[in-house]
């Protein structure tokens, strides 16, 4: 099994630069520093770690019998919202530094995969996001963006009791600080009669819109700052008729995971038949790819994991000095307290996903997608 880990892992390596092996620029995945030429297969693993969501075929029906049995074509930003997740929940339960290998059975990582398994019981299902957005007028089969995936996945995340996670959409290019922490706290009298303050982990979502028809140069440097929080949990977005979840940078490029590549579904369950074992190895992306950051869609969602609330202060920090003091233009804003001219009235995920599915960059319908392959980008 150990030889066959290390022929998984650097299989094609020497045929694909899928990082650049002799930069001296610093390559960032998710919050953590590499050195390419020293640490190359460190970062190839910590890319393998990530649960690596694409388009499957032969699941379940969505919606029925005469629903769709798969999502190639249209499910791609639902895969990397997926992707997002995933990672909150291995960074809260197994830890930011936990590692996969094809022999792996760990428990929480087998229960953490279940719940995004192509089937209608599963909480973060194909099959739920897509039904959850055809409860707010996303047809099954139709395209999400970021933004809207955002707001299904804070629907969603509700029916986890296991793990407690909060969804917060930072909606207006703005923090607001007070309102983050009341969503993120929550009281409850302990057997003494004490009064206890618990700490929801926090997955938090920046949805923006960073140019028209590409990205404005400006906010580059600040978008890969935010690559190098330790609390980053990537970037949903892509280019132009193509959804990516982009987990770090190097130099002008971002490295991202590709959920163009239709794979056939299935079950791992408790990984106990080879069939088992081969189907969880097609969860795990044996190399990243990379483009240059202004080939990015404009149309972004920034996100980060808070696990406690020092975390959350620390992330606060580091936008205030890294985000907004240090750019001319910075990428959005961030406030102790909702401005008063703004309505006082919380924002319902229920409006908020309304007035994304009516403002949202329209795609274009999509000149292609790989059924075996990542497309050559």
């Amino acid at each position: 099994m150990e030889g066959m880990f290390e022929t998984y892992l650097t299989d094609g390596s020497l045929e694909v630069d899928d990082i650049p092996q002799q930069t001296k620029e610093p390559v960032w995945i998710l919050g953590k520093k590499y050195n390419a030429v020293q640490e190359l297969s460190m970062i190839r693993q910590d890319v393998l770690a990530r649960l690596w969501f694409t388009y499957r075929k032969g699941f379940i029906p969505i919606g029925g019998e005469d629903g769709l049995t798969t999502d190639k074509g249209w499910g791609c930003m639902l895969r990397c919202g997926q992707m997002v997740l995933a990672q909150a929940l291995i960074s809260l339960h197994l830890g930011r530094d936990w590692s996969w290998e094809p022999e792996t059975r760990d428990t929480t990582y087998l229960k953490i995969l279940q719940k995004f398994e192509d089937r209608r019981q599963a909480p973060f299902s194909i099959h739920q996001i897509a039904l959850m957005g055809a409860s707010e007028g996303k047809e099954v089969g139709q395209w999400f963006g970021p933004n809207t995936v955002a707001q299904v996945l804070k629907k969603l995340i509700i029916y986890d009791d296991w793990s407690c996670v909060t969804i917060h959409v930072a909606l207006d290019n703005t923090l607001i600080v007070n309102e983050i922490k009341k969503q993120c706290l929550s009281e409850e009298i302990n057997s003494t009669n004490l009064l206890n303050i618990d700490w929801k982990p926090l997955l938090l979502v920046v949805p923006l819109r960073l140019g028209l028809s590409e990205i404005n140069p400006i906010y580059t440097r600040g978008l890969q700052t935010c690559f190098k929080f330790s609390q980053s949990l990537g970037v949903i977005g892509g280019k132009p008729n193509l959804a990516l979840y982009f987990i770090g940078c190097v130099g002008d490029e971002v490295i991202f995971l590709d959920p163009h590549t239709t794979q056939r579904a299935g079950f791992v369950e408790n990984k106990d038949t080879e069939d088992q074992i081969d189907l969880d190895m097609t969860y795990h992306c044996k190399r990243a790819s990379r483009i240059n950051i202004l080939s990015m869609d404009p149309s972004v969602a920034l996100c980060f994991f808070c696990k406690t609330e020092e975390e959350f202060d620390d992330l606060c920090d580091h936008i205030r000095n890294e985000i907004i003091a240090a750019e001319k233009q910075p990428l959005f804003e961030i406030c102790f307290d909702r401005p008063k001219e703004w309505s006082p009235t919380e924002d319902s995920a229920e409006d908020a996903l309304a007035a994304a599915c009516s403002t949202e960059f329209d795609y274009v319908e999509r000149q292609y997608d790989s059924e075996n392959e990542f497309e050559i980008l």
